[in-house]
């Protein structure tokens, strides 16, 4: 049987057709409802080339077969960012150029092109990353020479240039304001003293909470997808940890649970609510305080920043927040300052003169 499109009674277009499969079985099959006869044929061709895993297939073409296999390996959340991204910032460009003719120069000028939509930096590091594992994907599995990507250099980066955070003193002074409302005022208490997400905060459980020996497991996070709860495994491996507490928040949390309605060990800590409960109640905060204005995931950092200034290892404090890398913690939150440095120079100045105990 040839591949060929032929006309249906009703007007539409069916076309017949060969193809040898991913294991290597050859076989035959057909497709109905196209609206012409070359609409049909170009199906066909778009096909042949995914079945044939032939790096001349447009990125759009080789973008489903990316996400087919992607879709199966990785959570709703981060499928739906990937399409987001692709959707609206990288196949406008590059959907129908063949994926070996996407250059470093072309994806020069298309970073161009992203950097003046005003984007920012760690929005277009985002960007940059998603075009970079497609083509990367197709360089391991689709014998694609290259990724381009790398030639053409990064566009953005990793990071803000500052993390804003709060001191214990503008904690204390956010958290006198929301203390009206016993779930907000707890929720905060347990995101600044462990520096844990919102979505592990958001998971926790009764039965997560050791109060005899003052620990937090930590093995899941929440998030609201459209419009449904999904209780999933953290970001990484490394998110999978226990943290330890002190024993005024071990008591607070101790007496939470007791205002809690019938509380089972498979009882949420903070059941119906969600990130935009926590955004709000940082905003009234942050009025009725005074102090500066950060977001609820800068909780996190505040506490990082904390254990850093109190001498903590960058290990344990990576161990604490759950980094995958040790490096993630030290380029994030160990920032030298000039108080540092003359701290540096006064010692070194000390062991010049051979003082004791200088080091």
């Amino acid at each position: 049987m040839a591949n060929s499109a032929k006309r249906d009674p009703n007007g539409t277009w069916h076309i017949q057709y060969r193809y040898t499969d991913w294991t290597g079985k050859k076989r035959k099959s057909s497709k109905k409802g196209f609206k012409t006869k070359k609409e049909a044929e170009d199906w066909l061709a778009h096909f042949l080339l995914q079945q044939a895993a032939d790096p001349s297939m447009t990125l759009k073409d080789f973008w489903e077969i990316y996400m087919e296999d992607m879709k199966k390996r990785l959570k709703e959340t981060t499928v739906a960012n990937k399409e987001q991204i692709f959707q609206n910032c990288i196949l406008p460009y590059f959907g129908d150029t063949p994926i070996n003719e996407i250059t470093a120069a072309k994806i020069r000028k298309w970073q161009g092109e992203m950097m003046e939509k005003n984007f920012k930096p760690t929005y277009l590091k985002s960007i940059q990353n998603q075009l970079s594992a497609v083509m990367n994907y197709a360089v391991r599995f689709y014998d694609l020479k290259s990724n381009p990507c790398k030639k053409a250099g990064p566009m953005g980066k990793n990071d803000a240039d500052e993390k804003p955070y709060w001191t214990l003193e503008e904690f204390n002074k956010f958290a006198d304001a929301i203390s009206d409302k016993h779930e907000a005022w707890m929720g905060f208490q347990i995101l600044f003293w462990t520096g844990m997400r919102v979505g592990e905060l958001l998971a926790l459980k009764v039965d997560d909470i050791d109060l005899e020996n003052k620990t937090i497991r930590i093995d899941e996070g929440y998030t609201r997808f459209k419009g449904r709860d999904i209780i999933s495994t953290p970001k990484t491996e490394n998110s999978i940890r226990v943290i330890t507490i002190h024993d005024e928040l071990r008591d607070a949390i101790e007496e939470y649970i007791g205002c809690l309605y019938r509380p089972r060990p498979g009882s949420r800590l903070f059941p119906e609510k969600t990130k935009r409960f926590f955004e709000h109640e940082m905003d009234r905060g942050i009025e009725l305080s005074g102090v500066k204005r950060i977001t609820v995931h800068c909780t996190r950092h505040s506490h990082a920043t904390m254990l850093v200034g109190m001498g903590i290892s960058p290990v344990e404090v990576a161990k604490r927040l759950g980094h995958k890398k040790v490096t993630t913690t030290i380029e994030t939150y160990c920032h030298s300052s000039m108080e540092n440095q003359v701290k540096i120079a006064d010692t070194l100045g000390k062991v010049s003169k051979g003082e004791e105990n200088a080091m």
